[in-house]
């Protein structure tokens, strides 16, 4: 096993482009959530149709949002969630500095 995996953890995906990583501050319902994001901004995101039954999104949970075209600093598709793990390694890589403080 290489040294930088930790037990448990495999391939995790980083942000690419304009991806974002986040954590869920609360369930606005509607199949919305309030995400804080690592670019400062603060957006209500929802899970798009194709990925809903396989992304479980609950509250302090780190989450990968591609904001959207329009109005993109307000909204989002959440991407990817993250177990504890990969959470772990993404703090551990200093993906985490900006929202550390809701960890």
């Amino acid at each position: 096993m290489p040294e930088d995996e930790e037990e448990g953890v495999g391939r995790v995906r980083e942000p690419e482009g304009k991806e974002v990583l986040g954590i869920v501050l609360r369930k606005e319902g509607g199949g919305k959530y309030r995400v804080y994001c690592t670019d400062g901004e603060e957006r209500i995101c929802r899970i798009p149709g194709s990925r809903k039954r396989a992304v479980w999104v609950k509250r302090d949970t780190v989450v990968l949002v591609e904001p959207w075209k329009v109005q993109g600093d307000e909204k989002g598709d959440i991407v990817q969630s993250y177990s504890q793990a990969e959470t772990d390694w993404l703090e551990d890589h200093d993906h985490l500095d900006e929202i550390s403080e809701f960890l």
